[in-house]
């Protein structure tokens, strides 16, 4: 599944965009600086969970909310970020954000408490929320044809490339413990890129902003953000608070908020207005197909990424190196598929995310199978096979779901499509690590290999789900045009 971009057989090595701005390459990779740091934030953190842990003193529902904090603040609002930054300026915006995100992270490095950490995690959410949707509506704003793909295939890659060497990079911070400043280095660390992207963005970025920019959904975004927060909170919190009654109430205002968000939102569009997820847009065939995937996928994603952190650390008694080591072969397999991917969407269509999903899923069994009979005598690398198999099963599905939902997508709303993908993104995130982390959290004390093992099973089932659903959905699926060119359009 593509989007089609016109050919453009003669560009010059920075073309402008519909606005008449030029975005050099110093500008890109600024822009592409700035926007990585919030997608290696919501990863990095997974590997220093278990530091936090005993240095803070946090309960285990503190330290699911320290990851899901910052993914509900930072989907709520992305959308909103994208609107306002087409009315005021992506320019300002970008900057506006850079900056919220860079004083919060150095406000995380010095937070007393997790209570403190948890709170500023969410201002961090917030900022990048402000900053992220101008990286790729600049890119659009100021580039065409291939000049543009190609940028697009960067911030695409990014996505991955964060997710894989954040526990990596995350560990080696930790485990060096620098100053004796424990985990906290892997928020500082923000800081000097941060106030360089700021040094640097005012003289290398264009000014931008839509000539017709949308209105911001106050009303949409409530009742979403509502729903979200009504279902995140009692399920990261009410385990360990042994379910009182609030997290019911909860429980059941959360599909009240979201009927009622849909029935906004529906209304807003007949009127003519800019709901902050378009019913229509996401009925476009490509969208709905795509998004249904995409759900399970970031749920199982974004837990198998936080237990596997806290098993092999508090189970396993691996350091946060090792612990991201452990994972270094996922990573290399990771960026070998999102290379590849492309090529294989090219040539088999949607149904590479079956084959995909099912490989992922027969892995994750093996896997199970594998912790129960060895734990504790599970070495660093002796995952490997399996994770190899996994990282490169991830990687070419998520390039794939996000070819597959911007498919149908008209171009002009290109921008729009993506924020609505990102905002499902960073939600099931989120959830997978309230859902299946309170899962793990609650089996964890009776015992370890029970529960890194019924997490794998479970995530299985996701990633089955996701196969069969390829299979149903998508099939060999593709766009094509007979007068263009057909250029993969991600993020």
């Amino acid at each position: 599944m593509t989007v089609q971009l016109e050919r453009h057989p003669a560009l010059p090595r920075f073309r402008a965009g519909p606005t008449g701005s030029v975005l050099p390459l110093t500008g890109l990779v600024i822009l592409l600086a700035g926007g990585f740091l919030p997608l290696l934030d919501f990863f990095i953190v997974n590997v220093a969970l278990p530091t936090m842990n005993v240095t803070l003193h946090a309960s285990a529902p503190m330290l699911q909310l320290v990851v899901a904090g910052y993914g509900v603040a930072y989907a709520l609002m992305l959308v909103v970020g994208g609107r306002l930054g087409d009315a005021i300026g992506r320019r300002r915006l970008f900057i506006i954000g850079v900056a919220g995100f860079t004083i919060s992270s150095l406000l995380c490095g010095l937070a007393p408490s997790i209570g403190a950490l948890v709170a500023l995690r969410v201002v961090q959410g917030l900022s990048a929320a402000m900053s992220q949707p101008q990286v790729l509506a600049t890119i659009h704003a100021t580039l065409e044809g291939h000049r543009r793909s190609r940028a697009i295939g960067l911030y695409a890659s990014m996505g991955g490339v964060a997710a894989s060497v954040g526990q990596l990079f995350g560990g080696a911070l930790v485990q060096a413990n620098i100053a004796g400043l424990s985990w906290r280095p892997i928020f500082l660390v923000n800081v000097p890129v941060g106030i360089a992207v700021l040094a640097l963005s005012r003289r290398f970025l264009p000014a931008t902003k839509s000539p017709e920019p949308a209105g911001v959904d106050r009303l949409g975004t409530t009742l979403i953000g509502i729903a979200l927060v009504a279902l995140l909170v009692p399920l990261t919190e009410g385990r360990a608070l042994g379910w009182p009654a609030w997290t019911w109430i909860l429980f059941a205002l959360a599909p009240l908020a979201a009927v009622a968000a849909v029935y906004v939102e529906r209304r807003l569009e007949r009127r003519g207005g800019a709901p902050l997820i378009a019913p229509s847009l996401v009925r476009l065939p490509s969208m709905w197909r795509g998004l249904t995937l995409a759900i399970p996928f970031f749920v199982g994603f974004g837990a198998f990424m936080f237990v596997f952190a806290l098993a092999v650390q508090d189970g396993l008694g691996y350091s946060p190196l090792r612990s991201g080591l452990a994972l270094a072969p996922m990573t290399a397999a990771f960026l070998a598929g999102s290379l590849l991917a492309p090529r294989l969407v090219s040539r088999f269509g949607g149904r590479v995310i079956t084959v995909a999903m099912a490989s992922e899923a027969v892995v994750l069994v093996t896997l199970a199978v594998q912790v129960m009979r060895q734990w504790p005598h599970i070495g660093t690398f002796s995952m490997s096979p399996e994770l190899v198999v996994g990282g490169f099963a991830q990687a070419v599905t998520l390039v794939t779901l996000f070819r597959t939902v911007l498919a149908d997508v008209p171009h002009r709303l290109s921008g729009i499509g993506s924020g609505v993908l990102v905002t499902v993104q960073q939600a099931a995130l989120a959830l997978g690590v309230a859902s299946l982390g309170s899962l793990y959290l609650s089996v964890v004390g009776q015992d370890p290999a029970r529960a890194f093992g019924l997490i794998f099973l479970a995530e299985a089932a996701l990633f089955g789900a996701v196969a069969l659903g390829g299979w149903l959905l998508l099939g060999s699926r593709r766009t094509a045009s007979p007068n263009a060119e057909q250029v993969a359009v991600e993020m």
